[in-house]
């Protein structure tokens, strides 16, 4: 699949916001090399950069299109190496002092293997940093698993949709304890405010169309995949109401999980 940067980004503030509360509660003060797993456009990357301006900061990710996003928007600058990679086949050639993955790790498989592999790639007294969406059974979710699995699109769409990817809380505190010093798991609910649209598509539908419809739209035809978003548009007209001004509250859980070795 092939994730369309401009689209990720229209909610550039609100997917954004996490992966800030996610970097300032992380107990470091100078790491020399920082890998951002799952890196995208390269937009979190350079927080990292801003947080510790003389680390060496590592972008991972398997897009080629957020990938050209990143190295254009820090061309020129020395501190960064960008890795076109699936990131789940990144492995340290040497421990480093922060893995840090914002919104990236819900899409891989088995996180109970998962993460005591990714704590092995930290250096001592070094951190695990990690940001997962944990929304999958809210209406944006289910009602998209709904369109997916009726009779009219089941076939074409196949497996496409992630369903509970991500696990309880207790669970990574569980995998991660036996490798690490301390590990912190938390969760928080934002309560995000999406404007209306000057071309009329639902903020929601908008949303989704940067995460979890990318894999399943990569999947149809033009034609089809306009239909496939109409039938999910319907439903979620109903479910998140438009306000007077023309936004939509749009409820977000997301995981937070701190490990340091």
């Amino acid at each position: 699949m092939t994730w369309n940067p401009a689209q990720y980004l229209q909610y550039e503030d609100a997917r954004l916001r996490p992966a800030l509360d996610l970097l300032s509660r992380i107990p470091l003060e100078h790491p020399s090399t920082v890998v951002d797993l799952g890196c995208g456009a390269g937009n979190v990357a350079q927080w990292l950069a801003r947080r510790w301006p003389e680390a060496r900061i590592v972008g991972v990710d398997a897009d080629a299109s957020m990938l050209e996003r990143a190295r254009a928007a820090t061309q020129g600058t020395g501190a960064y190496t960008w890795v076109r990679q699936d990131i789940g086949e990144w492995r340290a050639s040497s421990p480093v002092d922060l893995v840090f993955s914002n919104a990236a790790l819900h899409w891989l498989r088995s996180h109970d293997r998962l993460f005591p592999l990714l704590a092995a790639q930290i250096a001592d007294d070094g951190v695990l940093a990690v940001q997962m969406p944990s929304n999958f059974d809210a209406p944006s979710h289910t009602l998209l698993r709904e369109v997916a699995r009726s009779r009219r699109w089941r076939d074409a769409v196949g497996n496409r949709v992630l369903v509970d990817p991500v696990h309880a809380p207790g669970r990574y505190l569980e995998w991660l304890a036996p490798h690490a010093a301390a590990v912190d798991v938390w969760t928080t609910e934002y309560l995000h405010q999406l404007p209306g649209r000057p071309d009329g598509e639902h903020p929601v539908i908008a949303w989704i169309k940067g995460s979890s419809l990318v894999p399943i739209l990569a999947a149809l035809n033009a034609a089809d995949r306009d239909a496939f978003v109409a039938d999910y548009a319907m439903r979620i007209a109903e479910a998140y109401a438009v306000r007077g001004d023309g936004s939509v509250l749009f409820p977000f859980r997301r995981l937070f999980i701190i490990a340091r070795r």
